[in-house]
């Protein structure tokens, strides 16, 4: 008869025919079997008795205890095909379990539900996917990314690059900055906004700079501003054509820039500007299905103060507005009636210069406490957080030494120092 062995019982065999044979000894093929050497020899004297067949596994070809009888098998069978056709097998055995008293787990009901083709694997199928046409014309779609990637390879700052790349032609606008921020993207849009006019959509990634679920975000405000829809891809293979970009790039652009011997940002975005910009326009750029520009005219949008962070701010009962703890005072000729307690808009302009807007109305305004005015157009400097500091002698330098004699006073938060005694009337 045909006897079955797995390939571990037909290695023993091999090794315990040459221990019968004396080629080895029973410690050698203890080592080889990873056995001992008394279950070497019991194996040994399995086979001199029953001869190979001693070797398979005794309990092969026996019945399972925990195996259902036949009447019990015919009623889950039953069962199955009748109350619970459209079930999966979880709940099938739960309620196998429940309501019948037979004790199955999930994989065991799966495995009686696939022969009577109740339940299979239910892959989902894959989606069909096409490769989008371009469109048409130029403008009508601009896809715009981020590439993080060692660009100055160690010999500068770590740099983003971010591409513009006209769907319909493939023409690139690129520009490296410092980090993949809101301000670099506002660029970026200025850039080519001021060169070619205002795309039909612009599309993206899901970065928080570009949506964010449940709020506006600053670039979504500025496109709708300007009239440009804001598509977000939902996986990388969907802006493909900026993607592929990246990888030619990474390529070419890094071996380019090393040959050049760039090492700065400044230096980097010179390289892209005089050389590699029209090298790879003039290599990969071909000509739109269409020859009409989809784009449209910026004119009448002042793109300074549209591609650039907004804030709102509320004005104070002494017209003063505070930004990054900084108190601003409007001058009094700007004041009007309904101006106190006022939404006003704070524009942090990419030049580093801030501006007030009430509605379409700019305001004169300058920093409380100082003489002087800082007319919309001046270029009033965005103002930066200052550490923020404690009372006490050490850190207030409005506070004499102690060194100095007087009176001694506590301040607010509990310390002591030292004021200068005065001889003032309260009398007025």
């Amino acid at each position: 008869m045909d006897l079955q062995m797995s390939a571990k019982e037909r290695d023993r065999l091999v090794e315990i025919r040459r221990l019968s044979e004396g080629q080895i000894d029973q410690r050698w093929a203890a080592e080889r079997l990873e056995l001992s050497v008394r279950q070497v020899r019991r194996i040994l004297g399995r086979w001199r008795e029953h001869g190979d067949a001693g070797l398979v596994h005794r309990l092969r070809g026996r019945r399972s205890n925990r195996r259902l009888d036949e009447a019990t098998e015919r009623r889950v069978a039953h069962l199955l095909v009748t109350d619970y056709r459209d079930f999966g097998p979880t709940l099938a055995s739960e309620h196998l379990t429940r309501d019948h008293a037979i004790a199955l787990s999930r994989e065991g009901v799966r495995r009686r539900m696939r022969p009577l083709g109740l339940f299979g694997a239910r892959r989902r199928p894959r989606p069909h996917r096409t490769r989008r046409p371009r469109r048409p014309c130029f403008g009508e779609l601009v896809q715009m990314d981020t590439s993080e990637h060692a660009w100055l390879e160690g010999r500068g700052p770590t740099l983003s690059l971010i591409t513009m790349i006209d769907d319909a032609t493939g023409f690139k606008l690129l520009g490296l900055f410092e980090a993949d921020t809101a301000e670099a993207n506002f660029q970026m849009l200025r850039r080519w906004i001021e060169r070619f006019g205002r795309p039909q959509a612009l599309y993206t990634d899901g970065a928080s700079h570009f949506r964010q679920p449940g709020t506006r975000t600053e670039i979504e405000r500025a496109l709708s501003d300007l009239g440009i829809r804001l598509i977000t891809a939902r996986s990388p293979q969907a802006k493909g054509r900026v993607e592929r970009s990246h990888r030619t790039d990474q390529d070419r652009l890094v071996k380019q820039m090393r040959l050049a011997k760039v090492t700065t940002l400044e230096g980097a975005n010179r390289f892209l500007g005089a050389f590699y910009e029209a090298e790879v326009n003039r290599l990969f750029a071909q000509a739109p299905a269409d020859a009409q520009d989809a784009h449209r005219s910026a004119e009448g949008h002042d793109l300074a103060a549209i591609l650039c962070p907004h804030e709102t701010r509320t004005v104070a009962n002494d017209h003063c507005v505070s930004i990054a703890r900084v108190a601003w005072q409007i001058e009094p000729a700007e004041i009007t009636r309904g101006l106190r307690g006022a939404k006003i808009t704070v524009e942090h302009r990419l030049d580093g210069s801030m501006r007030l807007r009430w509605g379409q109305r700019y305001l004169a305004f300058r920093r409380a406490g100082e003489m002087g005015t800082t007319r919309p157009g001046a270029g009033a400097p965005r103002p930066k957080r200052r550490p923020r500091t404690s009372w006490g002698p050490a850190r207030c330098p409005q506070f004499p030494s102690p060194c100095d004699g007087g009176d001694r006073k506590r301040t607010p938060s509990g310390h002591f120092y030292c004021a200068p005694s005065e001889d003032i009337s309260t009398v007025r």
